[in-house]
């Protein structure tokens, strides 16, 4: 797909934050289904609930399986693209590695099938068993090699260890190498303990709080520094990190143990990472590009969950910015940021 000046009444957007789940989950090969293995049980109105040990975690509509349907709703939404990717909670870094590597296959493969379906319209981030490097390894290049997916989606963190953190060092060598993009997005938030009120507030709240740490983390462990090459982007803005910056660029010149660990300005790294622009206010966004820079910002829907944006491109048209600016979040960023083979690195 060729850049647009600034996508005047045509559907251009390119999403990089969207997910799929599957009608139905596969039947667990071994002998005793483990704790946290999902099913899908019938609902109404083409829904249906994604059960996890005998609980509804989430009611979902078909929308999240069917190609059809989904880019059905890209002209009101002014896509034209959409990476779709796991909901989070499938990644399962919880499962053990070989329940964990059954699950994500087919996951994997349903992304394909829909991405195969879709005549371009979609596009798939896959998923690994970060839990289990090897395997991680091993699935990343099943993502590439065969599947022929662009890029894969992480967690903030994989059983309490951060994105940043240097024993995952081989896997983000290894997205370098094959040249697939990494969506990170919130996963199991650390903080849920001090939330008061529904469910619901785990995304509304402690997702963000848990991304803008790990993309902090990616800066104090100089990540990029080390692999400059790396395409990695947050979800929602990159969360709290844009008021936790200023707190670690001033504190670069108070405490020198911090100036050794982070080493370049965490102003001037920030604007080697993508952040999607799911912050559903204007002046968060201009505030952003302000922060990030405006080659760092792309579309992100969270589609097709009830707390997604319904009109991502009207949003950034409405926020102020002028046509080039307008063109590099709609869709510029992201075709970069997913190496589309139509518009360059």
């Amino acid at each position: 797909m060729p850049p647009v000046s600034a996508c005047h009444g045509t559907c251009c957007g390119v999403d990089v934050h969207a997910h799929v789940i599957p009608a139905e989950f596969p039947r667990y090969l071994g002998d005793v289904v483990p704790k946290g293995w999902p099913s899908m049980a019938l609902g109404e109105n083409c829904h249906r609930h994604v059960m996890i040990d005998g609980k509804n975690y989430r009611t979902v509509s078909d929308k999240c399986w069917t190609t059809s349907k989904r880019l059905a709703d890209f002209t009101e939404m002014g896509l034209a693209q959409q990476a779709v990717s796991p909901m989070p909670e499938l990644l399962s870094y919880w499962l053990e590695p070989v329940a964990a590597q059954q699950l994500i296959r087919y996951l994997n493969e349903h992304i394909a099938l829909m991405v195969a379906e879709s005549s371009g319209q979609l596009l798939g981030l896959g998923a690994v068993p970060l839990q289990h490097m090897d395997m991680a390894l091993k699935e990343l290049h099943y993502i590439k090699h065969t599947l022929g997916l662009s890029g894969v989606e992480i967690g903030s963190n994989i059983n309490g260890v951060v994105v940043g953190d240097p024993q995952l060092d081989p896997f983000f060598e290894a997205c370098e190498a094959l040249d697939l993009a990494v969506f990170v997005h919130a996963v199991r938030p650390t903080g849920m303990d001090r939330l008061v009120g529904p469910a619901p507030l785990q995304q509304i709240l402690a997702y963000p709080s848990d991304v803008g740490l790990a993309a902090a983390s990616v800066l104090t462990s100089q990540l990029m520094l080390r692999r400059p090459k790396l395409r990695i982007a947050f979800s929602h803005g990159g969360g709290t990190l844009p008021m936790l910056l200023p707190r670690l660029e001033q504190s670069m010149s108070v405490f020198p143990a911090v100036r050794e660990a982070v080493g370049v300005s965490p102003s001037q790294q920030v604007k080697s990472l993508y952040f999607d622009a799911l912050v559903f206010d204007a002046p968060t966004l201009r505030h952003l590009v302000h922060t990030y820079g405006a080659s760092q910002l792309m579309i992100g829907t969270d589609y097709p969950f009830n707390f997604h944006d319904h009109t991502p491109v009207q949003r950034i048209q409405d926020a102020g910015f002028d046509d080039a600016v307008v063109q590099q979040l709609v869709a510029g960023n992201a075709q970069r940021f997913l190496a589309l083979n139509s518009y360059g690195k």
